[in-house]
C-alpha cells in the first residue's frame, strides 16, 4: 500500500525545470549530469582547472542547459559558482542536508544524476547568496575580522612574554596596547630597563602610581622573552599595517555608485569603537541602503559592516522578518510531535551577522533605551544566553523592517517600554481576575504610588 502512495506521488510530480543539470564539487574534479536524452554520454567528469571548467560550461550549453544544481562543502563551489553565473546559467547552492533527506533514492545513481532529478522537479532550493557587489565587500569585511583576530592574539603572546618576565604591567594598566602601554612596551624593546623612566611614559588618564608601575616593570628580563616580545610587537604592527590597507580597500568598495548620496542625520552621540575603519563608514553604508541601522541601540558601525556586509541591502530573498530569522539562526526551534513542543532551542549555526547580532545584544544591558529595558526584562525571565539570542532576534525583525520600509528608526525610551510593560501586566491581570469572576481595582496612595487591590465582583458596588 505504501508504495502504491510513493508511486501516486511521484506521478503526481511534473517537471519544472527541464533543462536542469546536476553538479558534484570536489576538490580536483567535478561530476556533472544533465537529461538522459540531451547526450550519450549524460554523466561526465570534468577536473578542476580553469580550461576544463570552460569546457563543462560549453558542454552544458550545448546540451541546453539553463539551471544547475551543486552541492558542495569548504569553498570548491566558488571558482565554478562564478563561472556558470557570468555565462548566463542560474545556478543554486543546494544544502547537502536537504538532498539527503529526500527519500526515494536508488543506490546506483551517482549524486549528481540524483541533483539533477531532483532539480528537475523542483524539489531542490539554493542557498542565499548575495549581489556580486556585496559578495566584493563581504570578502573585505571577513578579511579584516581575520586581521582582527591575528591582531588579538599577538596581543596575547605580547602578555605572555611580559608575564614570563613578571612583568605585571597588565595587573596595573588595564590595555596594555593603549598608548601608555605602546610607549612602555616599545621602550623596553628598545633597551630602556629603568622602571621610574619607564613609568613616566604613562598618561595622565592612567590611576595607576609612577611608584605602582615602577614596581610591575620589575622582572627578569629574560633575552628569549625579550625577543618573543620584540617578535609579537613587530606582528602587531603588520597586522596593523595591513587592517589600515584593508580598510582602504572597504572604503573604495563602498564609493561605487549607491542608493542615495545623503548624509544619515544626527544620532546618538558615542564614542568611535576601537577597532573601527578611520573614515566615515556611518555615512557609507547609509549611503549603500538608505537608512542608518547605527540608530538601533546596540549596534556601532562595525555590526552595521558586518550584517550588511553578509547579507546586503536587497531583503527580496526573504519573504518576512520571519524569515530572515530563521536564515540567521536565531529563530526558536520548532521541534513539535504529535502537536506537543518537544524542543523549542535555536539551532546552532556559523552565521557571521548573527554572532555580530549576539554581540549588540549582549551591549544592550547598560543601555537606558526601550531595548535595554527589553534586554533585562528578558534576563530577570531566563538565562543569559537565551536572553541574549531573543534580544538579537528583535534586533534582526528591526532591521530587516528598516531596510524593507526605508524609515528611520526612533528610540521611545526606556519609560515607554516601561509603561507599556506595565499596561500588559494589567490587561493580563484583569482578564485573569474576569475569569476568577472578580475585578482590578486601582487605589491611589499618598505616595503617588499606584497599588492593585483585587474585590469579589459581588462584593464591590
Amino acid at each position: 500500500m505504501a508504495q502504491r502512495n510513493r508511486a501516486g506521488s511521484r506521478a503526481g510530480l511534473s517537471l519544472t525545470h527541464p533543462n536542469a543539470a546536476g553538479i558534484d564539487i570536489g576538490s580536483a574534479a567535478h561530476f556533472v549530469a544533465v537529461p538522459p536524452d540531451r547526450d550519450e554520454q549524460p554523466v561526465r567528469e570534468f577536473k578542476s582547472f580553469t580550461a576544463d571548467l570552460q569546457r563543462l560550461a560549453d558542454w552544458l550549453s550545448a546540451c541546453g542547459v539553463d539551471t544547475v544544481a551543486m552541492e558542495s562543502t569548504g569553498v570548491y563551489w566558488i571558482p565554478l559558482f562564478e563561472l556558470l553565473e557570468a555565462r548566463g546559467f542560474t545556478v543554486l547552492l543546494v544544502n547537502a542536508r536537504h538532498v539527503k533527506n529526500v527519500s526515494g533514492r536508488k543506490s546506483d545513481v551517482l549524486d549528481c544524476q540524483w541533483l539533477q532529478q531532483l532539480m528537475s522537479y523542483g524539489l531542490l532550493r539554493g542557498a542565499f547568496r548575495p549581489a556580486e557587489r556585496v559578495c566584493a565587500l563581504r570578502a573585505l569585511a571577513r578579511q579584516r575580522a581575520m586581521l582582527l583576530r591575528t591582531q588579538s592574539r599577538c596581543v596575547q603572546h605580547m602578555q605572555k612574554a611580559l608575564t614570563q618576565m613578571n612583568i605585571q604591567l597588565a595587573n596595573v594598566i588595564a590595555d596594555v596596547v593603549g598608548e601608555t602601554g605602546q610607549k612602555i612596551l616599545r621602550a623596553i624593546v628598545a633597551g630602556e630597563r629603568d622602571g621610574y623612566t619607564l613609568a613616566a611614559l604613562k598618561n595622565v588618564r592612567i590611576q595607576a602610581s609612577t611608584d605602582e608601575i615602577a614596581r610591575s616593570l620589575h622582572g627578569t628580563w629574560r633575552a628569549e622573552h625579550l625577543f618573543a616580545l620584540r617578535q609579537a610587537l613587530d606582528a602587531f604592527d603588520f597586522c596593523g599595517t595591513q587592517l589600515a590597507q584593508c580598510d582602504s580597500e572597504i572604503e573604495t568598495q563602498l564609493e561605487r555608485p549607491h542608493i542615495t548620496a545623503d548624509e544619515p542625520a544626527k544620532g546618538k552621540t558615542r564614542s568611535r569603537a576601537r577597532n573601527a575603519p578611520k573614515f566615515d563608514l556611518r555615512t557609507r553604508l547609509f549611503q549603500m541602503c538608505g537608512v542608518d541601522l547605527t540608530r538601533i541601540d546596540g549596534i556601532d558601525v562595525t555590526t552595521a559592516l558586518v550584517v550588511l556586509s553578509e547579507i546586503g541591502p536587497d531583503r527580496s530573498r526573504f519573504a518576512s522578518d520571519k524569515h530572515f530569522a530563521s536564515w540567521l539562526g536565531l529563530c526558536p526551534g520548532t521541534k513539535i510531535t504529535g502537536g506537543k513542543l518537544i524542543s523549542g532551542k535555536t539551532r546552532r549555526g556559523a552565521n557571521r551577522a548573527a554572532q555580530a547580532l549576539r554581540l549588540a545584544a549582549a551591549a544592550l544591558r547598560s543601555s537606558q533605551s526601550a531595548l535595554g529595558a527589553y534586554f533585562r526584562r528578558l534576563c530577570s525571565r531566563m538565562d543569559k544566553p537565551k536572553a541574549v539570542t531573543a534580544a538579537a532576534h528583535k534586533l534582526a525583525r528591526l532591521i530587516y523592517a528598516l531596510l524593507t520600509k526605508g524609515e528611520q528608526y526612533t528610540d521611545q525610551g526606556q519609560d515607554y517600554y516601561e509603561q507599556r510593560y506595565r499596561q500588559r501586566v494589567l490587561a493580563n491581570l484583569a482578564r485573569r481576575a474576569q475569569q476568577l469572576g472578580m475585578r482590578i481595582v486601582a487605589i491611589d496612595q499618598p505616595t503617588s504610588n499606584t497599588s492593585l487591590q483585587i474585590s469579589h465582583l459581588r462584593g464591590v458596588s
